[in-house]
């Protein structure tokens, strides 16, 4: 029977094939364009740097794969060749829509493996308890630099997200998403007790007494804020929906939840009536068809284009490479922003329905490993926090896949590991750490 990391080593194989795979139908739909269709003197040619690509990721993979085999020898051994297969289908499908995306994007995984392998390394085993030590300055530092674009960036599509600075664009909301979940992993580790038991019962609710509810809600209160400052909805609802999962987690009390989300239904009204630029978004997603190409004001173009876009993929999709990004022979927009908040539709479009299921399975298994990692934990901080972090990665894609398949009302939440997005893919590559360490703590023999 293979080891733990044997099979880690093993499940890198098929993030390897997709990327070959992946650029040789790239190379071969493209050079047989401009062959006029004859792919005879192509396919040897697309083969030969196809394979150098996909070479060139697996050693890439298999660098990684040594620090964890030699940090983390017990670590869970699917959770790293899960998000090798997501990397792998973003590096690809970016290519695909632009070669410079990509190649940015593979630059910005060699700094995440990079930091990832850091995190391993300065964090595993006991270590690990100092970010419960330094939880209001790790919480605090993640509300200062997610509130930074307000002070030094400039709005897109009506939000804060980005910090520019000597030709970088970072979005620090990906860094605050980690430190809030951190923070209230520690946070309720030391006061779950207290916030069962104690407290006055009001009607039929047990109101938890204001001492040890009290600091939870006002950073919980200001990261709210601070998103709601800098306009972006969709990582508010990623932090509002991980305090929900871990006060019920940690406390086993459903009334949490549940008076939660009758205070959220409440907000959501109330922003989508009073809030400008949020109203708009609630109108593009009520009425997305009430567009023209140049005037949208009660409609959207990019959602209605996207909704297109997945109903021409049927269920097996056009075919790789077919996608129609902009019209022929123009520079006019089909599909907007393919690269980051519509890449599901592009894949829907040439993968079909068949791809999309298939993708949204690795994102599944990659929250179940998160999940399970959670549920063997030795320690409440460790168990709360390989949770909270799963979670997080299971709203970010339902807030973005929700968004583009008119689910819900989109926002400008990027697909982990296969959007266009240099600060997530790093962020999501520390967050997989943190899984890992907690994994391997959790398998090792006492």
């Amino acid at each position: 029977m293979l080891s733990p990391r044997n099979r880690e080593l093993l499940g890198l194989v098929p993030s390897a094939l997709l990327v070959i795979a992946g650029f040789t139908a790239i190379f071969v739909q493209q050079q047989s364009n401009e062959a006029g269709g004859d792919t005879s003197v192509t396919l040897n040619h697309a083969s030969s740097a196809s394979l150098t690509y996909g070479l060139l990721f697996l050693g890439l993979c298999v660098a990684t794969h040594v620090v964890i085999r030699f940090a983390l020898p017990d670590a869970d051994p699917y959770l790293f060749p899960l998000a090798a297969v997501l990397a792998s289908i973003g590096i690809v499908m970016l290519y695909r829509i632009d070669p410079t995306y990509a190649r940015q994007q593979a630059q910005w995984m060699i700094l995440g493996l990079i930091l990832f392998s850091a995190t391993i390394i300065m964090l595993r085993g006991p270590r690990l308890a100092v970010l419960e030590r330094y939880r209001y300055t790790i919480a605090l530092g993640g509300i200062g630099l997610t509130l930074l674009p307000r002070v030094t960036g400039g709005a897109v599509n009506g939000a804060y997200l980005n910090i520019n600075a000597a030709g970088i664009s970072f979005q620090p909301a990906e860094l605050g998403k980690v430190a809030i979940v951190i923070f209230l992993a520690s946070y309720l580790r030391d006061n779950r007790q207290l916030l069962v038991t104690a407290g006055r019962k009001v009607l039929f609710f047990k109101l938890p007494p204001m001492k040890q509810f009290g600091p939870l809600l006002v950073v919980w209160g200001a990261a709210m804020l601070t998103l709601l400052i800098t306009k972006e909805i969709g990582t508010s609802i990623m932090f509002y929906g991980a305090f929900l999962v871990l006060l019920y987690v940690a406390t086993g009390r459903l009334s949490y939840p549940v008076i939660g989300l009758l205070l959220f239904a409440l907000g959501a009204w109330y922003l989508g009536t009073h809030i400008g630029h949020i109203h708009e978004r609630v109108l593009a997603w009520e009425h997305p068809f009430n567009v023209s190409l140049y005037n949208a004001p009660q409609g959207s173009y990019q959602l209605a284009q996207g909704l297109f876009a997945q109903a021409d993929g049927g269920v097996l999709g056009t075919g790789f490479g077919q996608s129609l990004l902009t019209y022929p022979g123009t520079h006019s927009v089909i599909l907007p922003v393919p690269e980051s908040d519509l890449i599901y539709a592009v894949i829907t479009n040439e993968l079909g329905l068949a791809g999309a299921a298939a993708l949204l399975g690795v994102y599944l298994m990659f929250v179940a490993r998160g999940l399970k990692a959670a549920s063997l934990a030795r320690d409440s901080f460790s168990k709360l926090l390989a949770c909270g972090l799963s979670v997080v990665v299971a709203l970010q894609v339902f807030v973005i896949v929700g968004g583009v398949t008119r689910l819900i009302p989109l926002t400008g939440v990027t697909l982990p590991l296969v959007a266009y997005g240099g600060s997530s893919v790093v962020m999501n590559f520390v967050l997989l750490g943190l899984l890992l360490i907690v994994s391997d703590q959790a398998r090792r023999p006492a």
